[in-house]
């Protein structure tokens, strides 16, 4: 094979890796839906959507879970490698479980936000039904989600019902199997730099047409729908809302607005608005440069365990 066959070639794979990486570091990993995705449009990798399951050591394990969605606007999986392993690498070291989501995308697969947030849902599902098992309480299972992964981690807390209270006006289809009677609602969420609402005044364009696929006439009730901040009710999940006024990428105004409807609901929350920083940081780990928002990973924990959800 000539040289420029090989570069060409070893070009082509660090791009699939790019688009598609898979996280490194995992205690295991298996398939979200063993016997296929509902909606599956293939077979291929990006139609199989994978859990990453980070276990920390007993010595200092706690009994608190968390799940984490990267971003990439729904299109890609750019976000695993700087958003995902660190934060499931920081958890572990808390004593927390860290459980990756690496859900289908609409950039490489044709998804749209039916296969994001049922993908989402059974994640939370799939940790919450193997609670004893994973050294865990089945009421202590959060979600950090970044960017995209923040709107499906907000969208989670708003659109999946708590047991023994009212389901919610738009609820997130899932298929009935032997998880149907298992919650989906994360109990505590961080929505990251999230993507928020369609509204165009402040909406990710490029999030909302992974959001809306083939959907280029889209009916009110489904933007509505999609916009967490119109979903937000009293059962709503306890929201730890980050941002940055330096996001060149989702605006700010995402994240204000969805404190904003957690506050007027009587959420629990705390809105996290930094001066420095910018989208894309994930935990934000230099202090230096970003003395502001370093700091939200430790408020997040203070703020967890103010809720009751972590010892």
């Amino acid at each position: 094979m000539s040289l420029v066959r090989v570069g060409l070639v070893a070009l082509a794979g660090s791009l699939a890796m790019g688009c598609h990486p898979s996280p490194r570091g995992a205690s295991h990993h298996e398939e979200l839906w063993p016997s296929g995705a509902p909606g599956a449009l293939g077979s291929g990798w990006h139609d199989r959507p994978q859990l990453y399951f980070y276990v920390p050591d007993p010595a200092i394990a706690t009994d608190t879970a968390i799940v984490v969605a990267s971003g990439g606007s729904y299109g890609h999986h750019g976000g695993i490698p700087v958003e995902g392993e660190p934060t499931a690498r920081w958890l572990v070291e808390q004593g927390i479980t860290a459980v990756i989501v690496r859900y289908r995308v609409g950039e490489w697969g044709g998804y749209d936000h039916r296969a994001f947030l049922a993908d989402g849902a059974r994640a939370v599902q799939i940790v919450r039904s193997r609670a004893e098992a994973l050294g865990i309480a089945p009421d202590r299972i959060g979600m950090i989600g970044y960017s995209a992964g923040g709107h499906l981690a907000a969208s989670l807390a708003a659109r999946c019902g708590a047991p023994g209270e009212p389901g919610p006006a738009t609820p997130i289809e899932l298929p009935s199997d032997a998880l149907s009677g298992v919650s989906c609602r994360p109990d505590f969420v961080a929505s990251v730099y999230p993507v928020v609402t369609l509204d165009p005044a402040h909406a990710h364009g490029r999030s909302v047409r992974n959001l809306l696929g083939r959907a280029t006439d889209p009916p009110p009730s489904l933007v509505q729908a999609l916009s967490v901040e119109r979903q937000i009710t009293a059962s709503t999940a306890p929201t730890f809302v980050v941002t940055t006024r330096r996001d060149r990428k989702v605006p700010f105004e995402n994240s204000v607005l969805l404190h904003d409807a957690l506050v007027a609901h009587g959420v629990p929350t705390r809105l996290h608005l930094s001066d420095d920083g910018r989208h894309g940081v994930g935990l934000a780990d230099d202090p230096r440069r970003m003395p502001q928002m370093s700091t939200w990973p430790a408020r997040f924990l203070a703020w967890v365990r103010g809720l009751g959800k972590l010892d």
